[in-house]
């Protein structure tokens, strides 16, 4: 899978505009103008409000904090702006991302609503979710084994979307038979945008409604240095012993230290597009995490299945499968060869895994 370099790298100074060079297919006429980061906030606030105006039907708006940093600098925008917080925990990911979204919801007086999926990850993968419609109902497995590229529909249909609906279904009631006037919907914040990769540059868009669910991007005009200039200015920078969360004032703007260690989030774990060595990775600082990935491999290889690795693609496979909504760490990241060298410096990859994501970082390019 390959990712569009949509912005010039390097830091912009203070104040100073910014924007894409290329107008992504769904931006409105316009909407990819350079911008300073104060008319970035502006354009943000603006595309809610248009939300809200083009579905006065709206029940509820809510922000779905992952625990990453776009998520966090979108939650610390609004603040105020939402009803109320979503987090899915799919019970793949690091406890400590999910940890730090409930204290972050706390200190700032939210209302969370954790959600959690009907099939869990262990089930999926030992093949123990048996279809629920068509002919296979109830006779075969909607998956087997550990998901590649091919495999990542299921797992975010399962393990995502799925709780998203079910909240959505629990919360607005049974509108079938409303008159479609007096039927209601939600607003899903969420933090895409055009720059993080190939797909969102050409799939984000600010306003997508899909049935009684109203999906917004109020970020996705913002580039990178959009993104590092709001953390400088919101997050503390002062040399001394940080509060839990770098919390340390009213209005901090928070950090998950899961993204320090790991450069993601860590919410989801599936495996489905997994860098050589990022197990590893996840082992040298989370090794609970890990253990328990390992143990699921142990008992998908006594089980028999072919795909009994975490992170290994199937033979076959290929790296072209659709990245769901919410999966913006899904995607090959070429281009990222200082950050692969870091990590065979540190010993996280062997040398041989380092060649092979190089290989593969230029065969996507």
């Amino acid at each position: 899978m390959s990712t569009r370099k949509v912005q010039a790298p390097g830091d912009m100074f203070p104040g100073m505009p910014d924007g894409l060079p290329q107008r992504p297919p769904k931006a409105a006429d316009g909407e990819h103008v350079a911008r300073t980061l104060d008319e970035a906030i502006t354009r943000s606030h603006e595309i809610l409000a248009e939300a809200l105006a083009a579905y006065p039907e709206t029940a509820s708006v809510f922000w779905l904090s992952s625990g990453g940093g776009d998520s966090g600098n979108l939650g610390h925008l609004l603040r105020g702006r939402y009803d109320a917080v979503l987090h899915v925990n799919t019970g793949t990911g690091i406890p400590e991302t999910t940890q730090y979204v409930r204290d972050v919801a706390a200190a700032w007086g939210d209302t969370l609503h954790e959600l959690h999926p009907k099939n869990s990850y262990e089930d999926l993968v030992l093949g123990r979710v048996l279809a629920s419609t068509g002919p296979n109902a109830g006779k075969r497995a909607v998956w087997k084994g550990f998901p590649g590229p091919a495999g990542h529909k299921v797992m975010y249909r399962h393990l995502k979307d799925e709780p998203l609906m079910r909240f959505r279904r629990e919360f607005l009631g049974d509108q079938t038979r409303l008159p479609r006037a007096e039927r209601r919907r939600v607003i899903y914040l969420g933090g895409m945008r055009w720059s993080e990769s190939d797909k969102r540059f050409r799939n984000a868009e600010a306003i997508d409604p899909a049935g009684s669910i109203v999906w917004v991007s109020p970020l996705v005009h913002w580039t990178d240095a959009h993104m590092r200039e709001y953390r400088a200015r919101h997050r503390c920078q002062q040399q001394h012993e940080h509060a839990k969360h770098r919390l340390c004032f009213d209005g901090a703007l928070p950090l998950n230290e899961v993204t320090e260690h790991i450069h993601m989030s860590g919410e989801c774990l599936c495996g489905a597009y997994a860098k050589p060595g990022e197990l590893e990775e996840i082992e040298f600082f989370y090794p609970e995490t890990a253990a328990r990935l390992r143990a699921l491999e142990d008992q998908a290889e006594a089980a028999g299945l072919s795909a009994c690795r975490w992170g290994q693609k199937p033979p076959g496979e290929s790296n072209t499968a659709a990245v769901g909504r919410l999966c913006s760490s899904c995607v090959a990241i070429p281009g990222q060869d200082d950050l692969i060298d870091q990590w065979r410096d540190a010993g996280l990859i062997t040398d041989d895994q380092h060649a092979a994501f190089l290989r593969t970082d230029e065969a996507v390019r």
